[in-house]
């Protein structure tokens, strides 16, 4: 009763009467419009409402740079990787992606300080497998990757390779096989961080094949390579990128690839489980956003991470790091992770790894 004593008895609020007037200079048909708007989204349910905001922040998305973040120091293969991905990433949306490193305790310090970044759409990280489904497993972490993560799309994945020095007397798996066989604890070999794939692969070849060597444990595929070719060990499992240049350069012997099909980079190499039968262990790479983070801003990261990663340029650049740029649905990326999950922790269980990350 007081908006009709106020507004006259017809409802008509004056003010609109008047802006409908020639002197305003507005057309009658836009206010009309315009009030039309504002009536129907008071009438709007809260639900509804926040819904729509949503869809219109993921029209506008991303309005402001970018935070990517990485969980390894620069210059390893998730460091570069994230920058080709980040740089495609600028060019399509007109906008700055900033990559900040925060390397620690295997990865596990950088993907819990991405677990706490705002749900808002503006950080994302590129995880990998050791502090996504093995850390959890090994130690105590800050995070709970279920709860704490809302998945995006796998990115791209790539296996280990088993190689040795140029002038080693093995020339096969068959052959490190044999000969830790026939002199137990004799054989050293390197790895490059707990829960690496290439710690998890010389774990998996011990579990199948019951051979007895000594890990010597690295803090970095780098290393563990450089004292390969100095002779310190005997064999790595050892991601492509670290390895391929002294592999082209006649230094480093490839023997064979963790991978279960043949490795593109490497289609001359056999699979190391044609002789240790189970022996396949693939690093992977994926975006994960804070948990909360508007479904309709994930849905629109995936379309643009899905087109990213079809890219000519970026397949490329992908490959001259080793290895495959592949997406998948952020269903697809969950169940992958957990499915992960429950491999290596029965490996971890079965070969009582116990290692603090």
């Amino acid at each position: 009763m007081r908006r009709r004593a106020l507004w006259g008895g017809s409802g008509t609020d004056p003010r609109a009467t008047q802006a409908c007037s020639s002197t305003a200079g507005v057309p009658c048909s836009m206010m009309e419009r315009r009030d039309s708007w504002r009536s129907a989204m008071r009438r709007l349910p809260p639900l509804a409402l926040s819904l729509f905001v949503c869809l219109a922040n993921a029209q506008s998305y991303p309005a402001k740079p970018v935070k990517l973040i990485v969980s390894y120091p620069p210059g390893g293969s998730s460091d570069l990787m994230a920058r080709v991905f980040g740089a495609k990433l600028a060019e399509t949306w007109g906008q700055q992606v900033v990559v900040e490193n925060k390397p620690g305790a295997a990865g596990s310090i950088g993907t819990d300080y991405a677990a706490k970044q705002p749900p808002d759409g503006y950080s994302f990280m590129i995880a990998n497998l050791g502090p996504i489904a093995v850390n959890p497993l090994l130690s105590s972490v800050p995070y709970n990757v279920e709860k704490d993560f809302a998945p995006v799309s796998l990115i791209s994945t790539g296996p280990n390779v088993l190689v040795v020095r140029s002038d080693a007397r093995f020339r096969s798996l068959g052959e490190i096989i044999a000969h830790a066989r026939a002199n137990p604890g004799k054989l050293n070999y390197g790895t490059s961080g707990p829960g690496s794939v290439s710690h998890l692969s010389s774990e998996l070849l011990k579990n199948v094949t019951k051979l007895q060597a000594v890990e010597v444990p690295y803090k970095g595929g780098v290393l563990a390579v450089q004292d390969l070719l100095g002779g310190q060990i005997q064999f790595i499992f050892s991601d492509s990128l670290p390895a391929m240049a002294h592999i082209r350069a006649g230094k480093l012997r490839a023997l064979c690839i963790t991978g279960a099909e043949p490795f593109a980079l490497l289609p001359e190499l056999p699979t190391c489980q044609a002789a240790a039968p189970g022996l396949v262990a693939v690093n992977w790479w994926g975006v994960l956003m804070p948990a909360g983070t508007p479904r309709a801003i994930v849905a629109r990261f995936h379309g643009d991470t899905v087109k990213t990663l079809a890219d000519p340029d970026v397949k490329k650049k992908f490959a001259d790091l080793g290895v495959e740029a592949v997406s998948s649905t952020p269903e697809q990326f969950a169940a992958f992770i957990r499915t992960e999950m429950d491999k290596y922790g029965k490996l971890i269980k079965e070969a009582n790894i116990k290692v603090n990350p």
